[in-house]
């Protein structure tokens, strides 16, 4: 890919790393909650999540956009910087979890069976063998530390991110994802949403609305428009900008009752 066929697609590449981090957040903590119940996580999630250089998951996707949003910006700043880290060592702490995930749900399995059912077993056998299961014991302490880590650069992701889209709060992209996708978006950030929200968009947290609608009425989505520009009006009815869109998804809906 050239780098200018990059920056044009930038707006694009930005809505996908905030939507990437959307979904990759709300799987992550799914399991690391189940962690948290029963210290077990499913391998098989997290391959998924994770993919192969063939067939890339959702982590290895973010990881790429991320390497394309902030090294392919000329203004990126410090905390852009950061995230591009930050956001790739999520991808190489979740391998690793993965990988130890492997190691508890198949092998210790195996291990037990064994050490309990083979009494023919010689003493010295079954010393090396308790032995060598404690390293295998070990896995659960390295996975708490993971997820650990993996929750602690997510939080940060969750900060640095707002300063960073600031700049791209006219990027209609972003703002219909996060109208689209709001459930999502408020479960991710939780009680940090409305900061995320006033400080991309300012005092006219409207505009997000706005913007979600001109994105969706461009695109033929009139229902979802008109969703999205009563979201703005009742935030506030007196927006010029607001008034503006609604004039122009009132004069569609006029036009179709005609």
């Amino acid at each position: 890919m050239s780098k200018a066929w990059i920056q044009a697609k930038h707006p694009e590449f930005v809505r996908d790393l905030f939507k990437f981090f959307c979904q990759a957040c709300e799987l992550l903590e799914h399991q690391m909650a189940s962690f948290d119940a029963d210290g077990t996580v499913e391998f098989e999630v997290l391959r998924d999540i994770v993919g192969t250089e063939m067939d890339k998951g959702l982590l290895w996707r973010m990881k790429d956009t991320a390497h394309h949003v902030f090294r392919n910006d000329p203004h990126v700043h410090l905390g852009g910087r950061f995230l591009d880290w930050a956001i790739g060592y999520i991808f190489h702490e979740t391998v690793k979890l993965k990988e130890d995930a492997y190691q508890k749900q198949n092998y210790a399995p195996w291990f037990h069976t064994l050490i309990k059912g083979d009494p023919d077993s010689s003493g010295a056998e079954r010393e090396i063998a308790e032995q060598l299961f404690q390293i295998l014991s070990q896995t659960e302490e390295s996975m708490f530390r993971e997820i650990a880590r993996i929750r602690f650069i997510m939080a940060k992701c969750r900060q640095l991110l707002p300063s960073y889209l600031h700049r791209y709060s006219d990027n209609v992209l972003l703002a219909r994802y996060i109208f689209s996708q709001n459930g999502l978006v408020m479960a991710v950030f939780k009680d940090e949403y409305d900061a995320l929200i006033r400080t991309i968009y300012g005092e006219e947290t409207e505009r997000m609305y706005v913007l979600a609608s001109q994105s969706l009425r461009l695109g033929g989505w009139m229902d979802e428009a008109a969703q999205a520009v009563e979201k703005a009006r009742q935030q506030n009815p007196t927006s010029k900008i607001v008034l503006q869109e609604k004039k122009i998804i009132d004069n569609w809906s006029d036009g179709m009752q005609a």
